[in-house]
């Protein structure tokens, strides 16, 4: 059997990274592969049966109708011969454009007369066809690259039977995260920040657990979203999906969304063998 793993994302994403990474524990690796020699590749290594686990990386640079046909060239290859995964990575278009600016890289599809804006544009419609299939979709907007390589490891690399969980907490100001799977709203809660003493700590911190803890519509939401969760994961979970990630977002991703997300990890942890737990916002903190 084939563990077939399927790189793609918009340039500057993360997806050379990603695929180092593969390589590192493994993995045949192919850069830039063309749309239409997939199945070939499939097929040649089927006969030859050496490489059990394949990763390839496709981008925009492929001809147009080869990648409006990828869904199709997905759907019809033999799951008795292959198993597949599709990974997405993508970033904000202003992070995008800061990276190409630092590393002084020309887009793959900018020219004289297309701009970088244009052509991250272009960039995200060929992809669609790909973007709509995926798997998982990683947003590398505010990953640094170790984050990256650590989350390609416990994300990509893991037992393809495994369900992967991932509560992940943001602020709305900064955006909803774009790997989101299941978003969770948790600004109708009262508010730490307006509180003395609270307003420089995070959900982490004692004092802000016992505030939160001892309001009636936090346990209210905190029961609702752990009932939704534990109806519906098991469904997710066997109708074949292998990752899902629950954000839970609040005004600036310090306080309620953390202690939310931090209850939810908590609750699950022991029901999955792979829960994770993410604080978008809070950096230089380790669960």
């Amino acid at each position: 059997m084939i563990s077939l793993v399927i790189i793609s994302g918009r340039s500057g994403s993360g997806k050379s990274t990603a695929l180092h990474v593969l390589e590192d524990i493994g993995y045949f690796c192919i850069d830039n592969l063309p749309v239409s020699l997939l199945q070939p590749l499939i097929g040649r290594l089927a006969e030859d049966q050496t490489t059990s686990l394949v990763a390839v990386s496709i981008d925009a640079r492929n001809i147009p109708i080869d990648l409006q046909n990828f869904p199709d060239i997905i759907s019809s290859i033999d799951k008795d011969i292959v198993t597949h995964r599709i990974i997405f990575l993508d970033s904000g278009n202003a992070t995008l454009v800061r990276r190409f600016s630092e590393t002084r890289r020309k887009h793959p599809l900018s020219d004289q007369a297309t701009g970088l804006k244009e052509a991250l544009d272009l960039e995200t419609t060929l992809l669609d066809p790909i973007s709509s299939t995926a798997d998982l979709t990683i947003d590398t907007t505010r990953l640094t690259i170790h984050e990256l390589r650590d989350l390609v490891r416990s994300r990509i690399t893991q037992d393809t039977h495994e369900f992967a969980l991932l509560f992940q907490s943001f602020a709305y100001k900064n955006g909803v995260p774009v790997d989101a799977d299941l978003v969770f709203d948790v600004r109708c809660l009262p508010n730490p920040h307006w509180k003395p003493g609270l307003r420089s700590l995070t959900g982490l911190d004692l004092p802000v657990i016992e505030f939160l803890g001892s309001e009636a519509d936090v346990s209210k939401m905190y029961e609702d979203i752990r009932g939704f969760l534990t109806s519906w994961l098991p469904s997710f979970e066997a109708n074949n999906r292998s990752y899902m990630t629950i954000a839970i977002g609040c005004t600036g991703g310090q306080h309620r969304s953390v202690y939310m997300s931090q209850k939810l990890y908590q609750n699950f942890s022991p029901r999955w063998k792979n829960v994770q737990i993410r604080h978008r916002e809070l950096s230089n903190i380790s669960v």
